[in-house]
């Protein structure tokens, strides 16, 4: 394990280029960034599971049985002054797409390593004693010299009629998301040498133990160039922090964040991934679970627009606050 930015990326970059595989976290302020070789990973303190590049056997498809869950969100009367500040700024011109984000503490009879064990999700991570995170979002994949990103913008509870539609229609989520893959797009271009929209607000399924969401994604694809040589830690340094989980402009997106969160993210909303020695993926690290001196905190936001409500934006953060689970056991609240 190497941390220290400086080394992080310069390891990344040695390792990339030698074809040595091969996993990583990136934390959101970029301060305690690690990577280890594969070969030196621990299972018993490390475990990661990444779109199928996997040091853990799943156990998704066993029943996990009966489990306590219940989560004490902030009072929308807390949430509220949050909301009105990026609302200001957002007026004032300082920022138009701002993710806020807030820490809900949670009690469940799980612990952090059986929620990653029997999650459902397509990157998974556990640090032992410190988080357990189960993402649906890629950041960017690399094979070859094409880089592509998706970023999610947009989620509905699937049970709502016509949900799919409610959703595509919304004017507010569409104005969103057409933000955040414009600032993707020239976030990649900043690295790549010719960047398009492969795909634009499809569709995806997200499992919580409760309830189907439906989360809306595009592709935003670019070419990188030959002098790119597999220096992926130079590439993550000009990338991040990821624009879904800030907004735009950044810089002063950033500052804000700052001044409204009122606490430390930590490695939420940062990256995690992996190369396998040939192709590089990489995930944001957003449905997030942090153990803080043995109390567990749930920690999740949203993206607020000039049209955002903030009834609407704060039941969104709650929404968030699930377990990923494909199955519906009896759970006490």
């Amino acid at each position: 394990m190497e941390n220290g930015l400086d080394t992080f990326t310069g390891n990344l970059n040695k390792w990339g280029n030698e074809g040595i595989p091969f996993v990583f976290l990136v934390d959101y302020k970029m301060q305690k960034p690690l990577a280890w070789k594969l070969t030196d990973i621990d299972p018993s303190e490390v475990m990661f599971d990444l779109n199928g590049f996997s040091n853990q056997k799943r156990k998704v498809d066993s029943f996990l049985g009966d489990f306590s869950f219940r989560k004490s969100p902030i009072s929308f009367e807390e949430y509220e002054p949050k909301f009105n500040h990026v609302i200001g700024n957002i007026r004032a011109g300082n920022s138009f797409l701002l993710n806020l984000s807030v820490p809900t503490p949670i009690e469940t009879s799980l612990t952090l390593k059986e929620i990653f064990e029997y999650s459902d999700a397509p990157y998974r991570f556990w640090l032992k004693d410190q988080f357990v995170c189960f993402s649906p979002e890629i950041f960017v994949r690399i094979s070859g010299n094409r880089i592509s990103s998706f970023p999610m913008k947009g989620t509905i509870d699937a049970s709502v009629p016509d949900a799919e539609n409610v959703i595509l229609s919304d004017f507010k989520e569409a104005a969103e998301h057409a933000t955040i893959v414009d600032l993707i797009r020239n976030d990649l271009s900043m690295v790549a040498e010719k960047v398009w929209v492969e795909r634009y607000r499809y569709i995806e399924k997200v499992q919580a133990y409760d309830k189907t969401l439906l989360q809306v994604s595009s592709e935003v694809a670019g070419i990188l160039p030959d002098s790119f040589a597999a220096n992926y830690g130079d590439l993550l340094l000009r990338l991040l922090p990821a624009g879904s989980i800030t907004g735009a402009p950044k810089p002063s997106t950033l500052k804000i964040i700052e001044e409204v969160e009122g606490y430390d993210r930590g490695y939420y909303t940062g990256i995690m991934g992996y190369f396998d020695g040939a192709n590089f993926e990489s995930a944001v690290m957003i449905r997030f679970i942090e153990d803080q001196n043995g109390k567990m905190v749930f920690k999740s936001g949203g993206g607020i627009t000039a049209l955002s409500n903030a009834r609407g934006e704060y039941q969104e953060l709650i929404d968030k606050v699930y377990l990923p689970f494909n199955h519906i056991p009896h759970v006490v609240y």
